[in-house]
């Protein structure tokens, strides 16, 4: 397991860049195939707000000044791409003039511990019960109880989180039924505020973590029926080893490669998935942030979540194809 070759180290990053490029362009078009004005909607919201508006036409020229779409599209789009590399996406016309990074800024930390503690949660969890549903020591019981269990999966999360909050915060009263904390604590490092937001949290949590594990468990079990019969671990047994060192030795470690990989990929699914969860806990992360822009057609905002979750998947990927060699020392970096 040596350092990465350089060239290899470089080739992976002009294709991360290629893929970030090509998906901000792609976010950039979409919205500008789109007949909406968005410099209308704004001065709709505040016709809205304060009745008829004077000088509507100079005030709608300012607007599409502001927000930049009253110059040509190329150099709206070298504008967006200078932007997008400082985190710069405009004003969001639903919230004018409060600018969009300000928005996401504020989203993203809760939108990052939701996703971080679900997703750790259910790739545990997955994998080790898809291992125990092939391995031949397991009890019978666990061997039915687990397939059992994968019913949850079929239901969407918006119905899950339906259901643990009409049992757990309705009915049983053990958790709160909206919001990231409660009023009635000071935000900051304080642990009267961590233990509320891990109390507001669970239920969403949790409503993700029921209806995606058998995801990892499916998989993990497929694969650990590739590895089982594998000379190694005829091997291991032959030698008298404990069958749980077998199993986490042998097996696990050299069927988990695949399901890291999806680990990564999954974060960008894992945050769509997120975005009507955090809509019905009023959950202010950046999944409740980007279903209110698509309802409000604040296309900045839409670009910019869109922007961040896709950067963050790809630097999820690039990490893991980096690391594979530390997570299995079989594997080398070749230069390109």
């Amino acid at each position: 397991m040596g350092r990465i070759p350089r060239d290899y180290l470089i080739n992976r990053i002009v294709t991360l860049f290629l893929t970030i490029l090509i998906a901000a362009t792609i976010i950039w078009i979409i919205p500008r195939l789109s007949p909406v004005d968005p410099a209308e909607i704004a001065l709709g919201r505040m016709a809205a707000g304060a009745g008829a508006v004077a000088n509507s036409e100079e005030i709608l020229a300012q607007l599409r000044a502001n927000m930049g779409i009253d110059q040509p599209l190329i150099v709206q789009y070298l504008k967006y791409l200078g932007g997008a590399l400082v985190f710069d996406f405009g004003l969001s016309t639903a919230a004018f003039p409060t600018p969009v990074s300000t928005l996401i800024l504020n989203a993203l930390p809760w939108t990052l511990g939701l996703m971080i503690l679900s997703l750790i949660i259910t790739f545990f969890i997955g994998n080790l019960l898809g291992a125990l549903m092939v391995w031949d020591r397991s009890p019978k019981l666990v061997r039915v109880a687990i397939p059992a269990a994968m019913v949850f999966t079929s239901i969407p999360p918006i119905l899950s989180g339906l259901l643990l909050m009409w049992i757990f915060a309705a009915k049983l009263q053990w958790f709160p039924l909206t919001g990231a904390y409660s009023i009635f604590v000071e935000p900051g490092w304080n642990w009267a505020f961590v233990q509320s937001v891990l109390h507001h949290g669970f239920l969403p949590a949790l409503s993700i973590v029921i209806v995606t594990f058998g995801f990892w468990a499916l998989g993990m079990r497929g694969l650990m029926i590739t590895v089982q019969g594998e000379d190694y671990v005829k091997l291991a047994e032959a030698k008298g080893l404990r069958p749980r060192y077998i199993l986490y030795r042998y097996m696990i470690r050299n069927a988990i490669l695949p399901q890291i990989t999806a680990f990564a990929l999954k974060v960008g699914l894992l945050i769509a998935g997120q975005v009507l969860v955090e809509r019905i806990f009023a959950y202010n992360g950046m999944g409740k942030l980007l279903y209110d822009a698509i309802l409000n057609q604040d296309f900045p905002v839409i670009q910019g979540v869109s922007y961040v979750i896709i950067l963050m998947t790809a630097i999820s990927v690039f990490l893991v194809d980096l690391l594979y060699p530390f997570i299995d020392p079989r594997i080398r970096h070749e230069a390109a």
